[in-house]
């Protein structure tokens, strides 16, 4: 993983396993790698994987069990309100970046829907 140095590391591993929590990369219920196999996995410092966990924990997202190990939530609720979040994140994201170029909002549903051969590939 290629990190954005304006970011912090511990939060850009954050959003990458959210990212795959949310497409079901990561399934309800699942088994996520020990704190040395995410260090590992993403070339950080066995304290960033914890505050990783932690983080994930704190957004009810995944939880430690003693002696187990650490699992994807199996609240489908919850990861279906995440997927909903990133959606309108990103929906947010475009409309800031046209509007910057100074389009219209009809500009960006316009560029959508001549985008949308994109979507159903």
């Amino acid at each position: 993983m290629e990190y954005d140095p304006m970011s912090p590391i511990w939060l850009q591993v954050v959003n990458r396993i959210k990212g795959s929590i949310a497409t079901g990369q990561l399934s309800p219920g699942e088994k996520m790698p020990g704190g040395r196999d995410l260090a590992v996995r993403y070339s950080i410092n066995p304290n960033t994987a914890a505050r990783v966990y932690q983080e994930l924990e704190r957004a009810g997202l995944c939880e430690t069990r003693r002696g187990m190990g650490t699992y994807v939530t199996g609240d489908t609720e919850r990861i279906a309100l995440l997927r909903t979040k990133m959606a309108a994140d990103a929906a947010g994201r475009y409309l800031r970046d046209l509007k910057i170029l100074g389009l219209t909002r009809d500009d960006a549903v316009r560029l959508l829907n001549e985008k949308e051969d994109t979507w159903n590939a």
